[in-house]
Order: structure tokens, then C-alpha cells, then sequence
């Protein structure tokens, strides 16, 4: 059985606001240390100063996911300021709207490098120190556009998330004997400065408002209202603490009931 997460160190990428804020703070509430890590230093700095306000120890770290090295040097510098890394969640994630017909080469590759590439290796860094200690979990953020395609408007971002879940399962399944729990989160429409820029990009490519285009998703939503980024927060929360100790692979939907049709 896994014990309390009290003292250990989180580190979640993407965490300079939105969904990776709400999950920083959440782990900190929870009694662990948090290494915010995101490629606005600015923004992560600003969550890693709320975390501390709230007497709880935090590392703020402008990093690069789809730079070998800085991933490299986002690890190293974990390890030499806590001494230890328990929780790698991976949330960190970029959107592109265009129909298929006019998704570019250029398009595919800056979108699926952020959004599964990094997360597959940011797990295999990760993996190589939890492996050694035997013990370990990560939460990769997907999307329920990983399990339905919703629209036809974000092509690469549903074949990214599907990509996420594959990989989650894949890896729980290759480091369950060593102790380490894998698994995925997939919200359905959050209401952060992402799906802000979403329904704008959304509002470009189709040439209707964007707050009409807003309000189609929530109407689309069982539950009648958006989702807020504490609820995914909440769930990481389980997964990464001691009452899901014999969960692994799995991809948790978290959208108000989206999927349940």
C-alpha cells in the first residue's frame, strides 16, 4: 500500500496557469512540493509564488518541453534542489484549428511534438530515476478528443490525445513490476485561457462568433455548465495519492458526462 503524499515533490509541465496551475496548487494543498515548469517563465514563476504564499516549498522552472536538453536539465535541477522526484505530470499541450485539408506538414509537427512526443519522453526520463527507486506516478493529460472526435476542426490535437492514451497504457503496462503507476486525465471543455484562444481560433476558421461558438460546447455538456480547471485538479489528486495505489492504465474522463452516450 502507498503511504501519504506528504513531503514529496510533483513536478507538472504546462503549470504556468490553467489546468497545470489548478493541479500545482492542488498537490501543494495536498502536502507535496511542486516544481512548476513551464515555457513562460514569467507564468511559472507567478504559480510557483502563489504555492509559497500558502507556506508550501515550490521550484519554478522556464522550460522547453521539445528541447532534449532542457527536459534533461528540468530533471537534474529537481533532483539537486529536493533530492527526489515522485509525481511527473504531464500536461503541457498547444492547440491548432484548420480543417485536414488545410493542416500543414509545419502544423503537424510543432503540434504533435508538444503534445505527444514530449510527453513520451518527458515519461522515459522520468521513468529511468523512478524505476531505480521503485516507485512512482504519472498522470499524462489527454482529452476525451482522444477517445471521440469531436470536431473536425482540431484534427492533429485528437490524434495527439489518442497518441497520449496509447502511450499511457503502453508504459503502465512496461513499469507496473517496478512499482510505478501510469495513467491519463481526459477533460472534456475547461474553462482556462486555452479553451479562450480555442473558441477564437475556432471563431477564425469557421467565421462565427466566438462566444455563440462558446456557448455550443457548453450546451453540448450533460451536466449544463463548463467544467473548471479544479475539477481536473481534483481528479490527478486521486490518482497521484495513496487510495489509487492499484490503478494503473487506465484513461479517466473528466466532462460533466460528455462520453456517457
Amino acid at each position: 500500500m502507498e503511504s501519504s503524499v506528504i513531503g514529496e515533490v510533483a513536478l507538472i509541465t504546462g503549470a504556468g496557469q490553467g489546468i497545470g496551475r489548478a493541479i500545482a496548487l492542488r498537490l501543494a494543498q495536498d502536502g507535496m512540493d511542486v516544481v512548476i515548469v513551464d515555457r513562460q517563465g514569467d507564468q511559472a514563476e507567478s504559480v510557483a509564488a502563489e504555492v509559497q504564499s500558502r507556506s508550501c516549498r515550490a521550484l519554478a522552472l522556464t522550460v522547453d518541453v521539445t528541447v532534449a536538453a532542457q527536459r534533461q536539465q528540468m530533471l537534474d535541477t529537481t533532483l539537486g534542489t529536493f533530492g527526489r522526484l515522485d509525481v511527473v505530470v504531464n500536461n503541457a499541450a498547444i492547440q491548432c484549428a484548420a480543417l485536414p485539408r488545410d493542416v500543414t506538414e509545419e502544423h503537424w509537427d510543432a503540434l504533435m511534438n508538444v503534445n505527444a512526443k514530449a510527453v513520451f519522453f518527458c515519461c522515459q526520463l522520468a521513468l529511468q530515476h523512478m524505476a531505480e527507486q521503485r516507485s512512482g506516478r504519472i498522470v499524462n493529460m489527454a482529452s476525451i478528443a482522444g477517445k471521440l472526435a469531436s470536431t473536425i476542426y482540431h484534427p492533429i490535437y485528437n490524434v495527439s490525445k489518442a497518441a497520449v492514451i496509447a502511450m499511457t497504457k503502453t508504459l503502465a503496462l512496461a513499469y507496473a513490476s517496478d512499482g510505478i503507476r501510469i495513467n491519463a486525465v481526459c477533460p472534456g471543455v475547461v474553462d482556462t485561457p486555452m479553451q479562450a484562444v480555442v473558441d477564437r481560433e475556432f471563431a477564425r476558421v469557421t467565421g462565427r462568433p466566438a462566444a455563440e461558438i462558446r456557448a455550443e460546447r457548453v450546451g453540448r455538456i450533460p451536466m449544463g455548465r463548463i467544467e473548471q480547471p479544479e475539477e481536473v485538479a481534483a481528479m490527478v489528486s486521486f490518482l497521484v495519492g495513496p487510495d489509487a495505489g492499484y490503478i494503473t492504465g487506465e484513461a479517466f474522463n473528466v466532462s460533466g458526462g460528455m462520453l456517457a452516450g
